[in-house]
């Protein structure tokens, strides 16, 4: 029972991040049960049969709050959903070897977000024009393929690259995103079931992270709304850079060069100290602007006598 609430809980605080930013509820919940002792296969089919629910919540919540561009999620939603399932079958021939190379592309798009949307200055950013059908076609199955193999991808590939275009509000882009994650997890979980049959799939594990991720997913599409485009920005980059750079400084051939785990934690901690820098450096940009905007709006023509 402490497992399940527990999971709960995990499922609860992961998609308000996903609903939030745009990504890392599989990340998160793969990494938990793959410390209890799951393999990647019964992993990866429990984190997307829990996200059959979570995402179909997530959507319905970000459709109520109007967070969604229809059209990309026209677009990405079936190739995504198709290339999912194709990945859940070839995930025993594991996904490990590209895991270094999708990681230093993500970190290299989450620094473009980040410098992007940091470099207006003072300037609220202005999304205009559309991002092209064949460009979201093979995104999304990129997206959706390293999302079955890898226990979540579809929105740290797909988030940050729409962010990067600079075409679509970041609200739109992470409701969108959500929205069409319903259709890549139902066709990795078709996937994974026809594969595995129900074998290494803990159904409480499921209904417990489900229940965590329905309270959280209403709450996340409403901090979606109201938060600025900057801020989701540079809050969303930074969790793209942090969580590439910490893949990366694990891998085998890194941890080999650096001194000693001190050093794992320092470059962690210096990233993250960046990153709630340049989050309040954002809020408090939004806050002065907003002000000013207010100051301006009280200014009156003064009435001739």
């Amino acid at each position: 029972m402490r497992t399940l609430i527990l999971l709960a809980l995990v499922g609860f605080g992961a998609q308000l991040v996903d609903g939030s930013l745009g990504m890392a509820y599989g990340v998160t919940s793969s990494t938990l049960l793959l410390a209890v002792g799951l393999t990647p296969a019964s992993v990866s089919a429990t984190v997307h049969l829990a996200e059959v629910g979570t995402t179909l919540a997530s959507g319905l919540s970000h459709w109520r709050f109007g967070n969604i561009d229809w059209r990309v999620v026209g677009f990405m939603a079936v190739p995504g959903g198709i290339a999912a399932f194709a990945g859940a079958h070839l995930l025993t021939l594991s996904g490990e070897a590209a895991t270094p190379v999708m990681s230093v592309i993500l970190l290299l798009l989450g620094c473009y977000v980040v410098w992007r949307f940091l470099r207006l200055g003072g300037r609220r950013p202005n999304f205009t024009g559309k991002v092209r059908g064949f460009f979201l076609i093979p995104l999304a199955t990129v997206a959706g393929f390293m999302d079955a193999i890898g226990g979540g991808g579809w929105g740290p590939v797909g988030t940050p690259t729409l962010l990067a275009s600079g075409k679509i509000a970041p609200r739109k882009v992470i409701g969108s995103i959500d929205t069409s994650e319903f259709v890549v997890s139902l066709g990795a979980s078709i996937g994974f079931l026809m594969a595995l049959g129900s074998q290494g799939v803990d159904f409480g594990m499921v209904l417990a992270l489900l229940i965590g991720g329905v309270v959280a997913a209403p709450i996340a599409a409403w901090l979606v709304r109201w938060l600025a485009p900057r801020i989701l920005a540079v809050g969303a980059g930074g969790l793209i850079i942090f969580t590439n750079t910490r893949t990366l400084l694990r891998l085998d051939a890194v941890q080999a060069r650096l001194p000693g785990d001190a050093a794992y934690y320092a470059i962690l901690g210096a990233l993250a100290l960046l990153w709630i820098v340049a989050v309040v450096w954002v809020v408090r940009r939004e806050l002065a602007d907003r002000r000013s905007a207010t100051l301006r709006t009280e200014v009156r023509v003064p009435e001739s006598v």
